[in-house]
């Protein structure tokens, strides 16, 4: 037997890891901040939430927010600021509302699919061009393959 040497696995990158990150508030809550990106030298605040569950939800929110809006929080503009307000308002309401859902720990239903699941699709009765496939043809009326006229 040969001995191989292995490489050692690769660690995972900074960049995986959220941006966002939680710190104890006063009176049990809990604060939301984003890392420094950009020409910011301090971390920005995006929300205070009265329990770590919607903390949590808040930076789930943001996340999708920014995975939309790239450069949200990169924008040193007067109008990227207005901008980046509203947004982290919106998200703070939406967190807001679904509050009680959140606090109980109960994630929404999700619509059953009507798509089977399996390998592939299922295009008719059978895949082998047997007697019981009927010819295929455009829609004008002529067939696929000119020699069979």
């Amino acid at each position: 037997m040969t001995d191989k040497k292995r490489r050692p696995p690769k660690k995972r990158s900074a960049a995986a890891k959220s941006p966002y990150f939680l710190q104890p508030g006063k009176q049990g809550a809990v604060t939301v901040y984003r890392r420094p990106a950009g020409n910011r030298i301090d971390a920005k605040l995006c929300g205070t939430m009265p329990s770590r569950a919607m903390a949590l939800a808040l930076v789930k929110q943001l996340e999708k927010a920014e995975s939309v809006v790239h450069d949200l929080f990169l924008e040193a503009t007067d109008d990227g600021i207005e901008a980046l307000e509203a947004v982290l308002e919106a998200c703070r309401q939406s967190v807001v509302r679904r509050a009680p859902s959140i606090e109980a720990g109960v994630t929404a239903p999700r619509p059953p699919s009507t798509r089977k699941r399996g390998r592939g699709r299922r295009r008719g009765p059978s895949r082998r061009g047997g007697p019981e496939e009927a010819p295929q043809g455009d829609a004008s009326g002529g067939t696929a393959d000119p020699s069979a006229a």
